[in-house]
């Protein structure tokens, strides 16, 4: 497996070295394991055709859909409130006519009466009644920098199929702006400048017949990607708490905001008690806000989801 994604190489090198290792401190560790790793040819991913001449045309497909979003829900649990009120319904042992789902649902949602979503730590998981937001689940598609991934990436149990990047390069340059140097004319057109100088050097690799694989480690940060993910809203609910703060990475702040936005319009029973820490605890617990010194200094509290982030 250490030869399945974009740097095979550079894996199979670093994996091979800690195998090594391993061998010197327990040279029986592998004989006990007693399974070869697969041949180089039996990995799926050496032997995929590239089924494009290019990734350029993909990747216009995809922001065509997505419009001005940076996260688009594209598939979800139809009748995710009905299903999930019936779940906790079945924890609490528990009849239709007793608890109606308008109650289920604000017993295990609103953090007044669920107390486990004021906490500092994620102990949503552990409680049988919270584990009722396993069933319902949205899938979206969403474009991030590779910077913003990395930190997407964070929220494991949020997991997405991300592109294999030997078969979705583009020739033009394709990359996230920030907004705040997107607002200043003459430092966008130094990044943009950055960006164009970047694709022409691995574009002139490709060209010079040096494999994609080694060109693309001129590509920056910046660099697009585009992917599908999906989550159950018990792990979503914690995610949007904590990428819904002014402080969380911006991208994925308004990937968040996204969700949010599109949540509420389908499910609005599920999506009214989501927000970050601040508007969870605003009342019920102190501090209001737990970025300590931190705070913004906005009390997003007041008016979320109606907030305007400057930064």
């Amino acid at each position: 497996m250490m030869r399945t994604g974009d740097a095979p190489v550079e894996s199979a090198r670093v994996v091979t070295a800690m195998v090594a290792r391993v061998s010197e401190v327990d040279p029986g560790f592998f004989e006990r394991v007693g399974e070869a790793p697969l041949a180089a040819g039996d990995v799926v991913e050496s032997r995929l055709p590239r089924m494009e001449t290019g990734g350029d045309g993909i990747a216009a497909r995809i922001d065509g859909l997505l419009g001005a979003r940076t996260s688009l829900l594209v598939d979800y649990t139809a009748r995710g409130e009905e299903t999930t009120a019936e779940a906790v319904r079945t924890v609490l042992g528990a009849a239709p006519e007793t608890l109606p789902d308008e109650d289920a649902l604000e017993r295990v949602l609103n953090p007044g009466l669920n107390r486990y979503r004021l906490e500092t730590l994620q102990l949503s998981v552990h409680s049988p009644m919270t584990r009722s937001l396993h069933h319902a689940t949205y899938t979206f598609l969403k474009r991030l920098s590779h910077t913003a991934d990395s930190q997407d990436q964070r929220h494991r149990m949020v997991p997405a199929s991300r592109p294999l990047m030997t078969l979705a390069d583009t020739r033009r340059p394709d990359y996230v702006t920030p907004p705040l140097i997107a607002a200043n004319p003459r430092a966008h057109e130094v990044y943009a400048a950055a960006m164009e100088q970047a694709w022409a050097a691995k574009n002139r690799l490709l060209d010079m017949g040096v494999p994609l694989e080694s060109a693309l480690y001129l590509l920056p940060n910046a660099k697009a990607l585009r992917f599908h993910e999906t989550g159950s809203l018990l792990y979503l609910a914690h995610k949007w708490v904590m990428r819904t703060c002014f402080n969380a990475q911006e991208e994925i702040y308004r990937a968040s905001m996204d969700e949010l936005e599109q949540l509420r319009a389908l499910h609005p029973r599920l999506a009214r008690h989501m927000g970050p820490p601040c508007v969870l605890r605003a009342g019920r617990a102190s501090p209001t806000c737990t970025e300590g010194e931190h705070f913004c200094g906005v009390p997003v509290w007041r008016s979320f989801p109606h907030v305007e982030r400057r930064i």
